[in-house]
């Protein structure tokens, strides 16, 4: 790889009717727009610059700030809308259509937008997604990964931080410490964003029907982790039954941000996923 790419070299931003959007951008060939999670100190570029750096090879990768994260502007909870500020991005960038690769709350918005504009997708990526309706084995309740992840934003410490790696990796491994400064320096910068997501939580817009999903055209790759602490891989079963053009890769030794801590088969996986589908 001779690109050498950087959060700083790669950032760009846009005014949207749903506000200021920052945005990291690289790469030529055909777009694909990432969607980073919800957790505290969370953007595009943390949650996929290792991807970003072998994907752009390919592919025009757009590494997005949602309302309410990173460097774009706060939003309250009930004007946050994710999929509206998708599409806005969109039309705003001349993209009439991508593939769309979404982790955890992110992974929530592309199914979403498969289900409402589903012409302007390509492909649907997701990376422990949720899904609604009754749970077999994950926890009824707030799993352990999203009251760390909540309590992240209650307490703005390096400590928290830490706990929040450690909880949504399998193996922290050696850029523990990195990982968590990194999620720090975003959320103290923006403390606001801290403040609108503890007023409303996550507070997802209404989840599409199992008849809607089961109405999903696009093809559909669903990642995720065996040893996922914030969003069982029982969802990922539930997604795969019921999208039909779908299949699941489930990791082994993964937790929540499979494209992380299996980087490079990640990247491989989507690389043939969107090139032969």
């Amino acid at each position: 790889m001779t690109l050498q790419l950087t959060q700083e070299s790669t950032s760009r931003s846009v005014k949207l009717p749903s506000g200021n959007v920052h945005y990291n951008v690289a790469g030529n060939g055909h777009p694909v727009i990432l969607l980073h999670g919800s957790g505290p100190g969370a953007t595009g570029w943390s949650n996929f610059g290792p991807n970003i750096v072998e994907l752009v090879e390919q592919f025009t990768c757009y590494a997005v700030d949602m309302p309410g994260w990173g460097d774009s502007d706060p939003v309250t909870p009930e004007d946050r809308d994710h999929v509206r500020t998708a599409l806005e991005f969109m039309d705003e960038l001349g993209l009439g259509k991508a593939a769309f690769i979404g982790n955890s709350m992110g992974g929530a918005t592309a199914i979403r937008f498969a289900v409402e504009h589903p012409e302007r997708l390509s492909h649907l990526i997701t990376m422990g997604a949720g899904a609604t309706g009754a749970k077999l084995f994950g926890a009824g309740g707030p799993t352990e990964g999203i009251k760390i992840l909540q309590k992240g934003y209650r307490e703005p410490t390096i400590e928290s931080m830490r706990e929040l790696v450690d909880v949504m990796s399998y193996d922290s491994g050696e850029l523990r410490e990195e990982r968590a400064r990194q999620r720090l320096d975003s959320l103290v910068k923006h403390p606001e964003h801290a403040r609108n997501f503890l007023a409303g939580g996550r507070n997802p817009r209404d989840w599409p029907s199992e008849d809607r999903l089961a109405g999903i055209p696009v093809p559909t790759l669903l990642v995720h982790g065996r040893d996922d602490r914030v969003v069982h891989y029982e969802n990922s079963l539930k997604l795969v039954t019921l999208i039909p053009d779908s299949r699941l890769v489930l990791l082994n030794r993964c937790g929540h941000w499979a494209q992380v801590e299996h980087a490079e088969e990640f990247n491989r996986l989507v690389a043939d996923f969107i090139n032969n589908n």
